[in-house]
């Protein structure tokens, strides 16, 4: 049942955190501004570490005991090992990674449990049913990765999720587009599913939303306008006409209460790199879940008049609570740059560049691309945005307000050659190397319309993804040949990321004063130091929960003398990819032959047999694909086609029938034995026996 109750003030959501008042704010760089182009690239930024003798927060005292029931210890997880960690996509093989809008064409909803890499799929726990008076908690994802970010709570017969991301494959992963979560654990319970709450609109929390959804018979869907709108376009993206099926209900104000059958839902506000973004706190009998999706602390707010966000008032949820940690700056020291800083130097950039000004970032930058725009419009400039989803992402803006600007600002970036280079600034995709995006294109000479001059600057306003450093490398030697103004996180301050660093992950700990810590939404070695630091902070290790993918925490009614725990049963969280207009139909054999073609090619062989006489007739025919070159190896082919011959010669009879299979498996196994001892490779040998 779906209703909502009075609000309840929380209290002091914008305040200066501990009482701080303005002249205690930690310092930014003080360094002089030169004028020159060259001097602003050279200014060197002073190191951004706490100062000596002053506490990061005034309340600086460790969290108080809970006289409610004491958790249980956690047990040891044991972590999937990854090859690396990102912040949301990362590239497939041969940097063939899709971005702009999220899938294209339409959808099915085929449904396969299938599992990455080259294992066999695992027989799955059976979850035993959940017992009364229990919450559960269950991450589907984004425990042992970046993105795939989905995590259930389920008590009795309600159920409640918070975000559907999408993980973007890894290098092992060839040719597949994204990877969703398994909801096989929510079979059979979709008509319990009370609503799905979605913090803020990046992909790693509303990318599989349009798949998932679907699949889980459309239940409610919750959030602020910008990500709404945004969840709206994806699905309408991935199949026309589906927008029509989406249940939503806004979130006006973040005093809302919102009852979703035993849970409450409160919101409070979070700084994040993306409008709208929002924390969640789930009320239960058992305690209260605070949920902070992706967050971070600022410092220096660009718009002096918004006081910085306080987090004080969540220590007065009812007790006990479990603070969902998002982890993945768990190993940043230091303090990060003010968006201030960032604006700061950005405006300078674009008002001192002797030509075009390019600027790559992400396309769920919003509130920056957007006071990109207003700065050019302010200077006399034109803006060409290029990306789908970075067009997409500020239509929306657009039509909710957020970006003002004149019709005559934004051109099509067809019309760049119309106006001055040094009046034309163009805010596109693909700063991660992605070979289609727009970026990529630019540099390699295949954008139709933008074709990089010696005097263009080149701004990457983002950062490195883990995993991404190879590929963003290459990108940035080739735009160094082509141009001489390339600009970089390494050279000035022109991003801000949007996740906590050690300090704010401390100061969220002071603030919250949450019964347990559930570090979430990082790869494990992120969500183990975060779970460090939260024990440096005066937490007993019975009350951190370090949890993998598919681990159960069950936590009894609060007035119930027992512990919470992790169970032994998982939940299957195995890989659902996402390929083309497949989903979940490219199992672990397909993903494993796409392994080994890539990594040691194909050899087939096509013989042809008289069916009578049981001889070769004419010439064997050999065809090598990323194994070996063929003019150069006749010999080797040559030796195999003898080897071939001998096979057929001891495995048919003019008496018998021909024996397909066995002659098959014969040609694969003694070819493959032979071709190892002459390269030491196995490549994939196919052999096509035909009858006449």
């Amino acid at each position: 049942m779906l209703q909502k109750t009075t609000p309840k003030p929380q209290g002091g959501n914008r305040s200066f955190r501990g009482g701080r008042t303005p002249q205690d704010k930690l310092p930014t760089s003080t360094a002089p501004t030169v004028g020159a182009f060259e001097g602003i690239v050279a200014r060197e930024q002073s190191a951004r570490t706490q100062p000596q003798g002053k506490p990061f927060h005034n309340n600086h005292q460790t969290p108080k005991k809970n006289n409610g029931p004491r958790p249980a210890q956690s047990p040891k997880a044991g972590a999937r090992a990854q090859a690396s960690g990102t912040q949301g996509p990362k590239p497939k093989q041969g940097n063939g990674k899709k971005r702009a809008g999220g899938a294209k064409g339409r959808r099915d909803n085929r449904f396969q449990n299938v599992r990455a890499h080259m294992e066999a799929p695992k027989k799955t726990d059976i979850v035993p049913a959940i017992p009364a008076e229990t919450l559960r908690i269950i991450p589907l994802g984004g425990q042992e990765e970046v993105g795939r970010n989905m995590t259930v709570f389920e008590y009795g017969n309600d159920i409640v999720i918070i975000d559907m991301g999408v993980q973007f494959p890894e290098e092992d992963m060839p040719g597949i587009d994204y990877i969703v979560p398994n909801v096989s654990y929510l079979k059979g319970k979709e008509k319990n599913i009370r609503g799905v709450i979605f913090t803020h609109g990046h992909l790693d929390h509303i990318g599989a939303a349009p798949i998932l959804l679907k699949q889980l018979q459309y239940p409610t869907v919750i959030g602020r306008d910008f990500t709404l709108a945004l969840i709206q376009r994806k699905v309408e993206d991935v199949q026309k006409g589906a927008g029509k099926n989406l249940k939503t209900i806004r979130v006006k104000s973040l005093e809302d209460r919102i009852k979703l059958g035993v849970f409450e839902l409160r919101f409070f506000e979070v700084e994040h790199s993306i409008m709208d973004a929002m924390g969640v706190a789930l009320v239960t009998p058992s305690g209260s879940i605070i949920h902070l999706g992706d967050w971070m602390i600022s410092h220096e707010p660009v718009d002096p008049a918004n006081s910085e966000v306080s987090y004080n008032h969540l220590e007065n949820l009812p007790k006990p609570t479990f603070l969902m940690l998002e982890s993945l700056g768990a190993l940043k020291k230091g303090l990060p740059p003010s968006e201030t800083e960032v604006h700061k130097n950005l405006q300078e950039l674009i008002s001192g560049a002797p030509g075009r000004v390019i600027i790559g970032t992400f396309a769920s930058q919003v509130r920056r691309i957007a006071y990109l725009i207003e700065y050019a419009e302010r200077r006399g400039k034109r803006v060409a945005l290029e990306g789908y989803s970075m067009k997409m992402n500020i239509e929306v803006a657009k039509e909710l307000g957020y970006l003002k600007t004149k019709k005559e600002t934004l051109i099509p970036i067809n019309d760049i050659h119309k106006y001055p280079d040094n009046q034309v600034v163009i805010i596109c995709t693909g700063a991660q190397g992605e070979s289609n995006a727009a970026l990529s294109r630019i540099v390699t000479d295949n954008h139709r319309f933008v074709k990089l001059q010696k005097n263009d600057t080149i701004v990457f306003s983002s950062s490195v993804i883990p995993g991404n450093e190879r590929t963003i490398q290459r990108l940035k030697d080739n735009l160094y040949r082509k141009c001489d103004n390339v600009i970089h996180s390494d050279m000035m301050e022109i991003h801000v990321g949007g996740h906590g660093t050690i300090h704010e992950i401390e100061e969220i700990l002071r603030q919250a004063k949450a019964t347990y810590v559930l570090p979430v939404y990082a790869n494990h070695y992120f969500i183990k130091e975060a779970g460090k630091i939260a024990a440096r902070m005066g937490y007993p290790d019975k009350n951190i929960f370090i949890m993998d993918n598919g681990h159960i925490l069950e936590a009894p009614k609060s007035d119930v003398q027992a512990l919470p725990k992790i169970i032994k049963e998982k939940a299957d969280t195995s890989y659902v990819f996402i390929d083309g207009l497949g989903v979940g139909d490219i199992g672990h054999v397909v993903l494993r032959d796409r392994q080994v073609l890539a990594e040691d090619g194909m050899f087939v062989i096509t013989v042809i047999i008289d069916g009578k006489k049981k001889d070769v007739v004419g010439n064997i025919q050999i065809t090598s694909r990323g194994f070996i070159h063929v003019k150069e190896n006749f010999e080797l082919l040559n030796e195999t086609k003898r080897k071939v011959q001998k096979i057929v010669k001891d495995n048919t009879s003019k008496e018998a029938s021909l024996d397909w299979e066995n002659l098959r498996n014969q040609i694969r196994e003694v070819i493959g034995q032979f071709l190892f001892q002459k390269t030491e490779r196995r490549p994939m040998i196919l052999p096509v026996v035909v009858e006449v």
